[in-house]
C-alpha cells in the first residue's frame, strides 16, 4: 500500500522512478548506519558476553 502510494507520487518515467527509490533507499541505509544502530547497539543484550569470565 505505501510503496504504491510512493510510485504514484514519485515524477518522471519509469527509469527516474526507480533511480529516485535506489538513491532513498540509500539514504534510510546510510541513516540507519550512522545514528540509528549506533544509538541502540548499547541496548542491545549481545554486547554482554561471558565467555572468559
Amino acid at each position: 500500500m505505501m510503496y504504491g502510494w510512493l510510485w504514484r507520487h514519485l515524477p518522471g518515467p519509469t527509469v527516474v522512478r526507480v533511480l529516485i527509490l535506489l538513491a532513498l533507499a540509500a539514504a534510510v541505509l546510510v541513516a540507519c548506519f550512522a545514528w540509528v544502530y549506533p544509538a541502540i547497539a548499547p541496548h542491545m543484550p549481545f554486547n554482554e558476553t561471558t565467555v572468559g569470565e
